[in-house]
Formats: C-alpha cells, structure tokens, sequence
C-alpha cells in the first residue's frame, strides 16, 4: 500500500489558547496530505475540475491521541484506504516529532457536477483515476 509522507508547518495562527493546534486544522491538514497523494499516483485535481467536475467531502471521521504544538516537526501520512468506484477514502496519520500518531483520521469523498451536484461514478467518468485507485488498492 503506497503511503505519502508529507511534512506540515505548524504555525503560531494555527493554534488555539491552550499552545496546541486547533483541531479543525487537522481537515486542512488531511487536504494537504490527499493532494500530494493523488499527485504522487499521477493524478491531479485540477484535471478533474476542469471538467466541471468536484470531490467533496461526504464524511470525516477524526480520533485525536496527542496535542501537536507551535513549530513541533509534524507529518501527515496519507494513504488510499478504499474505494468501490463511487466513494473514495483516504486514511490520514498525522505524526508527531517523536515519531508517535497525534491524530488518526479519515474523508470519504465523491464526485460531483460542479453546477447539479448530482453524483457522477468515478468509474466511467474518469477511467484513469479508476485505474490508478485500483492498481494502488491491490498493491502494484
């Protein structure tokens, strides 16, 4: 299973009174590691989007362990957690400087006419992101 590491920038806006990041943060983090995980299969969104095409959040599910502080050394790991040619979800590790998992989390996603918001199959609408989820899911 392909997993992408990508480092985040804790900034002092990010946090809340307490000293540790606020936690909707952690969704904007979750983006940020998705999109570097489609990009490193060889996709990306602005493809789709270009079609008239959107992704939006349908669920997101988020467990928090550890705090993460201002300027801590933080990574999300991203990874396709699965798919069944409509519904996409990615699992996210958001990693602490100790190495340890601060936060666990998932979105499941669709995709949608940008102006209907009607539902639209991955599968036929996009046949190379199909592929490329599939192959990804069964380890090639």
């Amino acid at each position: 299973m392909l997993t992408v590491k990508t480092p985040i920038e804790v900034r002092y806006q990010e946090t809340d009174q307490m000293g540790v990041v606020y936690h909707a943060n952690y969704l904007v983090w979750f983006e940020i590691g998705r999109t570097k995980y489609i990009e490193a299969i060889g996709l990306k969104y602005n493809d789709m989007e270009n079609h008239g095409v959107v992704s939006p959040v349908i669920d997101a599910n988020i467990s928090f362990k550890r705090p993460i502080r201002y300027a801590e050394e933080t990574y999300v790991e991203t990874w396709l957690e699965s798919y069944d040619g409509v519904r996409t979800v990615y699992g996210y590790n958001i990693i602490n400087e100790q190495g340890k998992v601060a936060v666990e989390g998932t979105t499941t996603h669709t995709i949608v006419n940008k102006e209907t918001f009607r539902p639209l199959s991955v599968r036929r609408t996009f046949p190379e992101w199909h592929q490329a989820y599939q192959e990804k899911l069964e380890g090639e």
